[in-house]
């Protein structure tokens, strides 16, 4: 039997940009994405904690040390600059598999979004 798991979180980093007018996704900067294993293109589910919005999307990399957390296209409708999201991605394993697996979980500074 394969279960979806959680495999990664970042756990509440700021809004810093949402642009309508690209084709889509979610810019992260790239050292978050390292720290979490999170990889470009990848699957995510971002939850905003101020509007209690949850929506999907994939990632594309921020520039690397920026802090940047972008909502782009349909998705920046759901957040404004300043929201505090949580953002995850999930793994599909064996049932066995799972019950030993940990994920990666980091709390990045929320005012800067920076890895503590």
């Amino acid at each position: 039997m394969l279960i979806e798991i959680l495999k990664s979180k970042i756990h509440r980093v700021t809004v810093t940009e949402a642009n309508l007018n690209y084709i889509g996704s979610i810019a992260i900067d790239e050292d978050l994405m390292d720290a979490a294993n999170i990889i470009e293109n990848e699957k995510v589910q971002v939850l905003n904690l101020n509007n209690g919005e949850r929506l999907e999307t994939y990632v594309i990399k921020g520039e690397r040390g920026s802090g940047v957390i972008c909502l782009n296209g349909a998705a920046a409708r759901k957040v404004v600059p300043g929201d505090i999201l949580l953002i995850m991605s999930y793994a599909t394993m064996e049932f066995n598999e799972a019950k030993t697996f940990s994920p990666v979980v980091i709390f990045p500074d929320t005012k800067t979004n920076k890895l503590i």
